[in-house]
């Protein structure tokens, strides 16, 4: 590789990497503010509390920030130990995410029934009904964006532990024009309230997002196959070189023409 070809691949690469490390930064940001400022509000499985929102972006963040450290301080200062610190990183992360999407693949189904179980669980046993609790916030949202209710259908809602002993929904459960009459979200109102699950919604809304999860995986693997090309090269070109006592980087006098 010539003087100017590495030159470019390394700023490129390295100001790249600067750009994933301050966006790491804000993601890491916002998971901490959201388990600081609103805890409980993240999660539709309480009893997971490692799955919330919050937790996954401080998770996703701090790896972002952890991995572009080593591709900036590898590229600025051409260090070979950093930069395979960084290649090894870099494939164990696509390593992982080719077993995840596997997995989630194979057993689809079981994950689907699986999860219905636990939102189930978080309804009988960890709703209830204040503005102070996360979980009320959450599905009142849901069921307004998706105009469902429950998970399967409105009965999931019924003799919950919030509300023992009675066949009512919560009141986000109604329809629209029926959410300002007075006690709506009673049994015998249910002509009043969404007929559908949230389930079937959500999934019909994500078969009609798959194209923005089609962009958004392809520009995370160029981004990983560019990060992991531009080390290689970068790493195959800096050699080092003694000089009276001290150690320099330098290029092979046979990498560019003379």
């Amino acid at each position: 590789m010539s003087r100017s070809g590495y030159t470019c691949v390394r700023y490129i690469f390295c100001y790249v990497n600067v750009l994933l490390w301050l966006s790491g930064c804000g993601i890491l940001g916002v998971g901490i503010w959201l388990r600081a400022i609103h805890d409980g509000y993240t999660s539709l499985v309480p009893q997971y509390s490692l799955l919330s929102a919050d937790i996954l972006l401080i998770i996703v963040g701090a790896t972002t920030v952890l991995i572009t450290f080593f591709a900036c301080c590898g590229s600025w200062f051409q260090s070979r130990c950093l930069l395979v610190t960084y290649f090894s990183l870099v494939i164990i992360m696509f390593l992982i995410e080719f077993i995840l999407a596997t997995l989630a693949f194979i057993y689809r189904e079981d994950l689907n029934d699986i999860l219905k179980e636990e939102l189930m669980d978080g309804i009988r046993y960890h709703y209830r009904n204040s503005t102070e609790n996360g979980l009320e916030v959450i599905w009142s949202k849901a069921h307004t964006k998706f105009h469902c209710c429950g998970i399967n259908n409105y009965e999931d809602w019924y003799e919950i532990k919030a509300w023992e002993d009675r066949r009512i929904v919560p009141v986000s459960c109604c329809l629209p024009q029926y959410q300002n009459m007075t006690n709506c979200w009673e049994e015998g109102n249910i002509a009043y309230w969404y007929s559908k699950g949230c389930s079937e919604q959500v999934l019909m809304w994500f078969v009609s997002q798959l194209h923005i999860v089609g962009v958004v995986g392809l520009l995370i693997s160029f981004i990983q196959l560019f990060g992991l090309i531009s080390a290689m090269l970068l790493f195959c070109t800096v050699q080092h070189k003694r000089v009276k006592g001290h150690i320099y980087k330098a290029y092979s006098s046979t990498s560019y023409p003379s």
